[in-house]
């Protein structure tokens, strides 16, 4: 089984997509951060793509801690979420507050699009290790079987400058011992 948490109006095919706005392809309505749903180690894929930012810096250990629990051993946690360096480089590079402002606090337009948190690598692997994950590592979005599915992991400045704008997700990976 392979889950697409928090997965808004995207949409990949050989996933269970939950999400807490119940859009036409979602197959269970709920907050991510509570599976009891789901069995213990049945899962071998979780897909999260700006996500994690959402909880509070508190939550964030009680999360990864339920997407731990289901996942199999050596099953694939795959996180992106806003990269606070790259957003911070950006910032220096353009001095435009609205380029980032996204990144950082969500856009607001409805109940559930507002930030809590800011990761960049190192803060984002000391909390994986922390609830249990090992083999912490960045990603490549291609090298993904949802490459073809345009979502925030493939994130750029200037938009949609894939090949020559600066990447703004940090895109993680790693696996349950």
């Amino acid at each position: 089984m392979k889950l697409h948490l928090g997965c808004g109006k995207r949409h990949i095919p050989g996933y269970i997509h939950i999400d807490a706005v119940d859009y036409p392809h979602v197959d269970h309505v709920a907050s991510i951060d509570n599976l009891s749903f789901v069995p213990d180690e049945s899962v071998e894929v979780i897909y999260n793509c700006h996500v994690l930012e959402h909880f509070k810096r508190k939550e964030v250990e009680r999360v990864l801690a339920e997407w731990h629990r289901v996942l199999q051993p050596n099953g694939v946690l795959r996180i992106a979420v806003p990269d606070f360096a790259k957003l911070c480089e950006v910032y220096r590079l353009y001095g435009k507050l609205d380029m980032v402002v996204g990144g950082l606090f969500g856009r607001g337009d409805y109940l559930y699009n507002i930030h809590y948190n800011v990761f960049d690598f190192d803060t984002l692997k000391a909390v994986l290790e922390k609830t249990g994950f090992t083999n912490v590592r960045r990603y490549d979005w291609r090298e993904t079987e949802h490459a073809d599915m345009d979502d925030y992991s493939q994130a750029y400045i200037p938009h949609m400058d894939k090949e020559n704008g600066m990447l703004i997700s940090l895109n993680v990976e790693c696996n349950k011992a």
